[in-house]
């Protein structure tokens, strides 16, 4: 009997290590609709990922209560590796905070596999308002307190938290201007419906070519490559100000270290590839390739950042 009993326990034990793995496809949830940047990246690193394990990883997009759906559901999955998620920073650190009860715990339920890449917001202003640079900016600003209205992909968003730190930050009073995605944030912006709004550069780069909007500062903590001209916000009186979209895989909690690192490790070969880099450039974006360690404590920075910011804030979904 206990050899019987053994050679069970060698077996379970084979099936839910990384030997072999993957043997069948892996499913990768994100909990967003096609099309956006978290659902670009995933299928982009996924297809990769596939021609190098042999196994498809199949992109199942899983939209609902601002991501919420989707990945309460790849944390209540087995941790086997066959589910996956792929989500950005506001499952993990920012949502916990802004929503009254969520239906999964980020950090006991969920661990971060690799960050595929960041994406920086560019702070953006109609080409109406006067003010060529931050510093005219921040003084058009306070010379008309509750004037100048901001737009947002969404209450709680990173777009809106990031702005709500800027006001915070230079003690600046303006009017938030909440919208369903930046598929109507920019073009209220083009509109004239608000004067300034965060967003990546490929929404807003024809404009800014066009001479509708004009860029006025970056989010990250320094210049980007890819627009070397334009400040950032830190330079401009906020120490440490650092807000980017960060996007990357989860699994359950419990996977398998081996298996982790064989998923982390694909990442990383995947965000190399000339082409990966190349289309992550298009999309705004600066592909990273993290380990599980650092992925996991950049999460955790982040969920106490976000603390701050969505308190100051006041944003509160029941």
């Amino acid at each position: 009997m206990k050899s019987v009993a053994f050679a069970l326990a060698l077996l379970v034990s084979c099936a839910v290590s990384g030997q072999g793995y993957p043997n069948r496809p892996v499913k990768v949830v994100v909990p967003y609709a096609a099309g956006g940047l978290p659902d670009t990246m995933a299928r982009l690193v996924g297809a990769k990922i596939g021609e190098s394990t042999g196994q498809q990883l199949v992109i199942e997009n899983r939209g609902g209560a601002g991501g919420i759906v989707g990945t309460a559901e790849v944390a209540k999955s087995a941790p086997d590796g066959y589910s996956l998620l792929v989500a950005d920073v506001a499952q993990i650190a920012i949502n916990p905070h802004l929503f009254t009860k969520l239906p999964y715990d980020p950090f006991k339920e969920l661990t971060g596999v690799s960050l595929m890449g960041t994406s920086a917001l560019y702070l953006v202003a109609h080409s109406s308002v006067p003010a060529a640079n931050m510093k005219e900016l921040i003084a058009l600003i306070k010379a008309q307190p509750g004037k100048i209205s901001y737009g947002s992909s969404g209450l709680g968003s990173i777009h809106h938290l990031a702005m709500e730190a800027l006001k915070v930050g230079l003690n600046l009073d303006m009017v938030h201007v909440p919208y369903k995605g930046t598929g109507q944030s920019v073009p209220a912006l083009l509109g004239g419906q608000v004067q300034l709004l965060y967003s990546a550069l490929p929404s807003i780069e024809s404009h800014v070519k066009a001479g509708k909007v004009k860029i006025l500062a970056v989010s990250t903590p320094q210049r980007s490559p890819q627009t070397p001209d334009v400040p950032t916000v830190a330079e401009s009186g906020i120490p440490g100000y650092d807000f980017v979209a960060e996007i990357g895989f989860y699994a359950p909690a419990g996977t398998p270290q081996d298996i982790i690192a064989k998923v982390a490790a694909e990442v990383q070969k995947a965000v190399k590839q000339p082409d990966v880099v190349q289309r992550f450039k298009q999309l705004g974006s600066d592909p990273v390739g993290s380990t599980p360690e650092a992925y996991n404590a950049m999460n955790r920075a982040s969920y106490q950042k976000y603390e701050k910011v969505v308190k100051a804030s006041g944003a509160k979904i029941d």
